[in-house]
């Protein structure tokens, strides 16, 4: 019997059977059909809809900031104005005034903002932001006036570069979506503290961050307070902070094609690659981490060449953070059967940040290549 006519056959013997087994089935069907199609349709839009709601939010939520230091940088002058005695202070505390609009804008704002959505996605994006606001909040600031120009602007210049690359990272990561999901690290801490997480959070995430950020960008501080000539030590410190970004966009890309051919892979029901052993990973666990750091550390040749060498305390407060999410990052990865013992033949055969030569020791899935 052809085909079609098997179908004829069977289509012929359903509608002789009205309300029969047949009938009732065929119907259960499109109405599953149909409501699937209306969930996923559903879903899509509300997905739409946060996402918009998201980037709302984060680009309202800095308003309280911007309003009150655009009205100090309006009213400081005047000795008459009812709230002079408070733009007095702020004139005489410019380190001290980015401490308070940083606590109460972002620890306190964000970390309330973060609890009502049970998502602490928000200082994920701000990382790449806050710093631009930072220079740009030294460089105007009335009591620092006095200041090399031209540093000023190659600083500041550097500081879109690597705010615009490590925001396109962020968002290429999280398929161009606000607030999809918080950063994993946040989550996990989210089940370990349980109940308690919600006051923990406001430690653990904002005031932590607050000690880092304010502590990388000191040199911005020290760039905008200290007025000496331009000489070579400017031109290492671009070097070492272009490298940084380089290294740092690179290792990232790299990264992000790994993960994104490992999805297809195993979309398509296919093994999935191991370890990334390619391009900067073959000669460094983390490189993207290596690039990060150069970038900071960069910022502190230009505080030193200024006289002001002690803000390699932020740098190395930011390092010895990046020291333990590597350690974090590669727990994760050993506690994933398929991967724990390729991982730790690449411990072994790949240095942990500073890019370099592999060690003589033949890695499990070359091995397996080979064979």
């Amino acid at each position: 019997m052809s085909l079609s006519v098997g179908s004829a056959c069977l289509l012929s013997q359903a509608s002789a059977i009205k309300g029969g087994p047949l009938k009732r089935l065929f119907k259960f069907d499109f109405i599953t059909a149909g409501c699937s199609q209306r969930s996923k349709i559903t879903h899509n839009k509300m997905g739409r809809n946060n996402n918009l709601k998201n980037a709302v939010i984060a680009f309202l939520v800095p308003l309280p900031s911007f309003l009150f230091y655009l009205s100090f940088l309006k009213h400081h002058n005047d000795p008459h104005h009812s709230l002079s005695s408070l733009w007095s202070w702020c004139y005489h505390h410019p380190l001290l005034l980015a401490n308070v609009l940083f606590f109460l804008n972002v620890n306190v704002l964000f970390w309330v903002i973060g609890l009502l959505q049970s998502s602490h996605w928000m200082i994920g994006p701000y990382w790449t932001v806050i710093s631009v606001l930072l220079v740009y909040y030294y460089a105007s600031h009335p009591s620092l006036a006095f200041y090399n120009i031209w540093r000023s602007r190659v600083v500041i210049l550097l500081t879109w570069l690597w705010s615009i690359r490590l925001s396109h990272n962020y968002f290429r990561r999280e398929n161009w979506q606000w607030g999809a999901r918080e950063d994993w690290r946040f989550a996990d801490m989210r089940q370990q503290y349980g109940k308690n997480w919600w006051w923990i959070s406001f430690f653990c995430i904002y005031v932590s961050q607050q000690v880092f950020l304010i502590g990388v960008t000191l040199p911005f501080y020290i760039i905008h307070s200290v007025d000496k000539r331009w000489n070579m030590w400017d031109f290492a410190a671009i070097a070492v902070c272009l490298s940084g970004m380089i290294i740092a966009y690179y290792a990232d890309t790299q990264l992000h094609g790994f993960v994104t051919k490992n999805g297809e892979l195993k979309e398509h029901g296919m093994p999935i690659v191991l370890i990334l052993d390619k391009g900067l990973w073959r000669y460094s666990r983390h490189p993207n981490y290596f690039g990060e750091q150069l970038w900071w550390w960069g910022l502190v040749i230009f505080a030193w060449r200024l006289g002001h060498g002690w803000t390699f305390v932020g740098a190395l407060l930011n390092s010895m953070c990046l020291t333990y999410v590597t350690i974090l990052v590669e727990d994760r990865m050993l506690k994933q059967p398929c991967r724990a013992e390729a991982y730790r033949q690449y411990q072994k055969t790949t240095s942990a940040w500073i890019p370099w030569f592999k060690s003589s020791h033949s890695p499990i899935w070359e091995k397996d290549k080979s064979n």
